[in-house]
This record gives C-alpha cells, sequence and structure tokens, in this order.
C-alpha cells in the first residue's frame, strides 16, 4: 500500500509538470509583459483556475478546516464573503486596473500619486510577501504534507523537525522552478492543472468523511452531521469568535476586498487577461468556485471534531487543556479516511496547491521588485531581458530567505488567524488609498503618503500596544480595522476638500488591451450575492448571540477524567 502511495503522488506530479511544459514551452518569456503577464493573453478559465488555486493552499485546507474543527460552519465566511469581493473586482477594480494598462498595484499609485506613493506602497508589499507570506505558505505546506505522507519512512529520517526542514526546502525548490523560469503563464497553467485536481480531491475528501461518520453509508453520514452537529452548525458567529457575524460588515469584508481587488498575487492574473471581459468572466467564476468552498474547507473540520469527540479519529491532545492540536485534524481525517492510492493523489493535489501559492507570490514579488524598484530606482536603462533577469536573481533570494523563515513558525501558534490578522495590519492602508485614487481626481500625494504610514502605524498599536489594544479589543477587532479604514478615507476626502491637488488627475486609457465589459456581468453578480443570503440563511441561528461560540472539542478520555 505504500508503495501504492508513492506511485500515485508521483505520477500526478509528473503529468501536471509535463503538462504545464507541452502548453506554455513556446510562450515568449523574455519581455516584461510576457514574463510578468503571459503577454496579456489570459483566458477566464485559466484566470478562474489560477485565481482559485492560487488562494487555496495549506493555509486554508489546513488552517480552515483546523478552525471550522475548533468553532464550526460560522469561519465558512472565510470563503462565502469573498465572493461579494471578487463581485467588487469584476465591476469595479478590473475595469479601473485594465483602463490604466498597469502591471502593479504600486505602478497605478505612482501614475495616480507619484514615486513616493508607489515605493511606500512597493515595500510594504514586499516585506509582507518574504517575511509573513511566504514562509507561511511554506510552513503550513510543509505541515500538511508531514501529516499526509509517511516521510519518515521514505528518507529514513524520523526527526519531525528535520522533515520540515527538508519538506520546506522541497517545496520552495520546485515551486521556485515554476515561477522564476516560465513566469506568469507557466504559475497560471499549472494553477489550472492543480486546481482540477484539488477540486476532486477536497470533494472526495468530504465524501470519504460523510461515509466514515455514517459508518460506511454517505447518506447516513450525512443525516448524522446535519442532525448532531447541534450548535456548530451555526452560519452566524458569536462576538468572540474567529469569524464574529457582525464582522462580516466590517473588517472581515475589507480584508477580503484588498485579498481579491489590490492584492497583487491575485491582481496579477487578471491584469493579464486577453481583454476585460475574460477577466470579468474568469473573476466571477471564481467566485461561483467559491461558494462550493465549505464543502471541502469547512464541513472536514467539523466532521473531524465529530469523530475526534467519539474516539474515532486520533489527534494529539494537549494534558493541561485537553484541547486538541487544530491544525493536525484535517491531517489526521485525511489518513484516516482516503484509502492507499488516493492518499499519494491527494498529497501531489496538496502539493500543487502549496506550489501554486508559492509560485505565484514569489512571481509577484520578482514581478514589483524588477518594475518597481529595480527599473524605476536603479537601472532605469535597462531593457525588459535584463528587467527580467535581475528579478529572476531577487527571486532566488527571496526564497532563501523564505526556507530560513519558515520553521520558526512552529510557535506561531493558529497560522491561519494569525496571517488574517497581519493583513489587516499591513494591507488596509493600502486599500484605502487605493480605493480614494480611483474614485477621486484632487486628493493629493501627500494624502495619500501620510494616511499609508500613519494608518499601519495606528493598526499596529490596535494588534500590539495597550490601551489602543484594549480598546480594539473591546470593539473587536474586524470592528476596530473598519474604523481605522474609514478614519483613512474621510481624513484624506477632507484633505483633498481643503488643500486639493492643484492639477486633477488625467484618467486616461492606456489602450493596453480592450475594455469592452461581458453583458453577463451584472446579473450573474447578482445571482451571486443572492446565493450567499440563502446559504447564510439556511443554516442561520440568531441565539448564538446571547451563547457564544460552541465549545472547542476535548478527547472523549480527559472529558471523563474531569
Amino acid at each position: 500500500m505504500f508503495i501504492v502511495t508513492i506511485a500515485s503522488f508521483l505520477l500526478f506530479t509528473a503529468l501536471v509538470a509535463v503538462g504545464t511544459w507541452l502548453i506554455v514551452r513556446k510562450h515568449e518569456t523574455s519581455s516584461r509583459e510576457g514574463f510578468f503577464l503571459a503577454g496579456r493573453s489570459l483566458t477566464f478559465p485559466v484566470i478562474a483556475g489560477s485565481l482559485l488555486l492560487t488562494n487555496l493552499s495549506t493555509e486554508q485546507m489546513v488552517g480552515l478546516n483546523g478552525s471550522a474543527f475548533k468553532e464550526g460552519m460560522a469561519v465558512m465566511a472565510w470563503e462565502v464573503v469573498a465572493v461579494v469581493a471578487l463581485v467588487l473586482m469584476a465591476l469595479w477594480f478590473l475595469p479601473k486596473f485594465l483602463r490604466s494598462g498597469v502591471t502593479t498595484v504600486p505602478e497605478y499609485l505612482r501614475l495616480r500619486f507619484n514615486e513616493t506613493t508607489g515605493a511606500i506602497c512597493n515595500f510594504v508589499v514586499l516585506f509582507s510577501y518574504v517575511v509573513i507570506l511566504l514562509p507561511i505558505i511554506l510552513y503550513t505546506g510543509a505541515r500538511g504534507m508531514l501529516d499526509i505522507l509517511d516521510l519518515g519512512q521514505i528518507i529514513g529520517v524520523q526527526n519531525e523537525v528535520t522533515q520540515l526542514y527538508i519538506l520546506v526546502v522541497v517545496v520552495a525548490i520546485i515551486g521556485g522552478a515554476y515561477a522564476l523560469c516560465g513566469g506568469l503563464s507557466s504559475c497560471a497553467v499549472s494553477d489550472t492543472l492543480n486546481g482540477i485536481g484539488l477540486l476532486i480531491g477536497g470533494f472526495l475528501i468530504s465524501y470519504f468523511s460523510f461515509t466514515v461518520l455514517g459508518d460506511g453509508g454517505f447518506s447516513a453520514g450525512v443525516e448524522k452531521f446535519f442532525n448532531q452537529s447541534g450548535d456548530r452548525l451555526n452560519s452566524l458567529g458569536a462576538n468572540d469568535s474567529e469569524a464574529p457575524f457582525f464582522g462580516l460588515f466590517t473588517g472581515i469584508l475589507l480584508i477580503h476586498t484588498f485579498y481579491w481587488c489590490t492584492n497583487q498575487q491575485i491582481i496579477q492574473r487578471t491584469l493579464g487577461a486577453k481583454g476585460l471581459a475574460e477577466g470579468q468572466k474568469g473573476v466571477l467564476l471564481t467566485g461561483a468556485l467559491k461558494l462550493l468552498g465549505p464543502i471541502y474547507l469547512v464541513i472536514p473540520g467539523m466532521i473531524a471534531a465529530m469523530l475526534f469527540m467519539k474516539g474515532t479519529l486520533n489527534i494529539p491532545v494537549n494534558p493541561d487543556t485537553g484541547m486538541a492540536a487544530s491544525d493536525k485534524a484535517y491531517g489526521a481525517l485525511v489518513n484516516l479516511v482516503l484509502p492507499a492510492p488516493l492518499k499519494g493523489f491527494f498529497a501531489a493535489v496538496l502539493l500543487g496547491a502549496i506550489l501554486s501559492s508559492f509560485n505565484s507570490v514569489l512571481n509577484s514579488t520578482c514581478t514589483l521588485f524588477s518594475l518597481d524598484i529595480y527599473k524605476r530606482w536603479i537601472n532605469r536603462t535597462a531593457d525588459d531581458r535584463r528587467v527580467v533577469k535581475m528579478g529572476q536573481i531577487f527571486g532566488f533570494i527571496v526564497t532563501i530567505a523564505s526556507i530560513i523563515i519558515a520553521p520558526m513558525l512552529m510557535k506561531a501558534g493558529s497560522i491561519f488567524g494569525y496571517l488574517q490578522s497581519m493583513n489587516g495590519l499591513t494591507f488596509i492602508p493600502l486599500l484605502a488609498v487605493v480605493v480614494v485614487a480611483m474614485n477621486t481626481r484632487k486628493v493629493p500625494t501627500a494624502a495619500a503618503n501620510t494616511v499609508l504610514i500613519l494608518g499601519m502605524i495606528l493598526n499596529g498599536l490596535g494588534y500590539f500596544v495597550s490601551p489602543v489594544k484594549e480598546w480594539a479589543a473591546a470593539v473587536g477587532q474586524f470592528h476596530f480595522v473598519a474604523i481605522v479604514f474609514a478614519l483613512m478615507v474621510i481624513a484624506m476626502l477632507l484633505w483633498g476638500k481643503i488643500a486639493p491637488q492643484k492639477v486633477p488627475f488625467a484618467d486616461e486609457d492606456a489602450k493596453a488591451t480592450d475594455l469592452t465589459p461581458w453583458k453577463f456581468a451584472c446579473p450573474a453578480a447578482v445571482v451571486l450575492i443572492i446565493v450567499i443570503g440563502i446559504i447564510y440563511a439556511c443554516f442561520a441561528d440568531f441565539s448564538v448571540f446571547g451563547k457564544g461560540k460552541p465549545a472547542y472539542p476535548a478527547a472523549p478520555a480527559i472529558k471523563a477524567v474531569k
């Protein structure tokens, strides 16, 4: 069985690599548009597949299922509410980005304001990618792989920390090869191929999980899940949960909006669209696929909690608290429910998801450095070939740094919660400036630069410094993020009224691509929003606000002792 698992793992991994090479081998990657934007030739299936898998890495597969293990259905907000942001991207943000003809978000802010604004934005995004996001992707990826594959038996090394380092290095090397050699086109194609496998694998995990819960019957498992989940099935999160209901309309929505509408690693796929219509179709198709996310990103974690409390699923438990290690719940569930041949396939799919997120962020990092730092500040006369080359060198350095930082996250606690907190800290000021930049013509550069810096300082006070931290906790961290966002937007608008820019910004069409919109974009967006409302209504129980969040699962033996 062990040999079958490894064989299926290697077979799927090789198929994706060969398939990607066959599709992109003739693509031009020596120019900056060819390498960083795939020559603006991406069609909607590739955009949707790439967006989906860029988002779906192990911080979602492992982290979100771990959150569902602890808190139940309410954490589906991190999937479902994303659809609102994708609608905003398709109808509002994307037309403006494509009209400007830019390659990066800092380039857009530099076009609207000045060099300093672009440089501040660039520094913030690069810092967050190199220090926060890339190491998290490597760590959670390695953690998930360790829980599915018996790496000690494969390589003869039993020390778990050593195994973690080995996997981090392997993932970084393979992901770096995709991003640094093939550019955006190879990333997008491999994402799409892996995305197909990921959806199949994710649904298989849910199917087999229901079957095990139903003692061999899928229908019996579904019935037991809905009858025995109790308050864990509630779509509305309590005020002290990871996804409080009222936070959906404040900080959670803002974090989603930044991620899907102004985050370089995401929007780079849409900036490479063949035209606005293809981009809108790709973004809205991604929204439709995200509505299916709870089936394989939330429900398996909830089933894992039920199996754990029954004593069927073995997950390490802290003997002092009686609480299970939630980030290990998904890997343990996969090991329990999947047959050996499918374990290898799913491990390969998981590797593909890890590689997708890693190479996507790395490609965006190279883009930001090459076009917004090297070309603009270091060597203005460099030709496209030199710009691409320096991006590849910088990407190699970043890969090494990520390998060093990733294992340090073993003591970071809740990885998914940590990632969302850091997103709120660094990116909300950027979102505020981009929103104002897109909707005003007279807000001056000084306002944007001041808000970028002071906004991050204020957010930092709310996360790390008392008494601001205590006040932020009292009003709710997501509400605090929204308050800071609103204050920044209001400050810029007032600044623009009192001391407006002398020459209003001229929003001109760069003629970079076809801006004809998809005629069904608005109807499709309305349907998606209606479906979100239906999903929440089906599982809503407002009594949660008087009871708090569901109890964290504890091991049966420990509960019996207590």
